[in-house]
């Protein structure tokens, strides 16, 4: 099949980071995926829940929007409803729990680092690109604590990235487009570690069931795709090697 944007089945949409988008936050990335922008900012306070006092060790977590004209028609502002948005919900516990994998508690120390992730523009894979600038904007908010001397040693152990897969018209591809997603048989989305260790899968089969084969086949394009994110990352980062 031809897609929508003529790339391969097994490649990415082109991906533009900028770094330090913002002035005030201790890391910061605009990332561009496609035509889906999101704007990833992560701050640091000398404070964690009250679950973690005491502990000696320190948290991540994220928060998610999206812009009200992030989309074709206007969304109405989380604040307008008095409640957070069920789905804005689950992306960003879904973001919280990825990035914290890639952090040492106890090597951030008694500190916490939350990674706002807002869409600017929404074209598929807003929770994949948070998830993959994020990560990039957590990096450059420890890169700042150790050459403040606030931490003796980078609490990062691990890239972590996320993308998509699906089955559309009976084909594996990588990276839905929105249109690629809206028609999707399957839709899956793989978050990895540059150990090639796997941080969560989502899998739902829109219209049915999917075969063994068919998850094995989107399973070895995400592995081909998060290869090629970490990379990009690993670039973004100025070959930033992890402990």
């Amino acid at each position: 099949m031809m897609r929508f944007d003529n790339r391969g089945k097994d490649e990415l949409r082109p991906i533009k980071l900028t770094k330090d988008f913002t002035r005030y936050a201790e890391g910061s990335v605009l990332i561009e995926w496609g035509n889906t922008k999101v704007l990833c900012n992560a701050t640091v306070e000398e404070s964690v829940p009250g679950f973690k006092k005491g502990s000696g060790e320190g948290w991540v977590t994220a928060e998610y929007s999206m812009l009200p004209r992030a989309t074709q028609t206007r969304n109405k502002r989380d604040i307008n409803k008095l409640k957070l948005n069920p789905r804005a919900t689950e992306i960003q516990r879904l973001i919280g729990r990825a990035l914290r994998g890639a952090v040492n508690m106890k090597e951030l120390g008694e500190r916490s680092i939350t990674v706002d992730c807002d869409v600017i523009q929404a074209d598929g894979g807003t929770r994949t690109a948070s998830i993959t600038g994020g990560f990039i904007a957590l990096a450059l908010a420890c890169q700042r604590l150790l050459e403040h001397g606030l931490i003796t040693k980078l609490p990062l152990h691990h890239y972590i990235t996320a993308v998509s897969v699906g089955i559309v018209e009976g084909q594996g591809l990588l990276d839905l487009c929105y249109e690629e997603d809206s028609t999707a048989e399957v839709d899956m989305n793989i978050i990895m570690s540059d150990a090639k260790g796997f941080i969560e899968l989502q899998g739902t089969g829109e219209n049915g069931t999917f075969s063994q084969e068919q998850l094995e086949e989107m399973l070895r394009l995400g592995k081909k795709g998060i290869v090629d994110l970490i990379e990009i990352q690993k670039a973004a980062l100025d070959g930033l090697e992890l402990n």
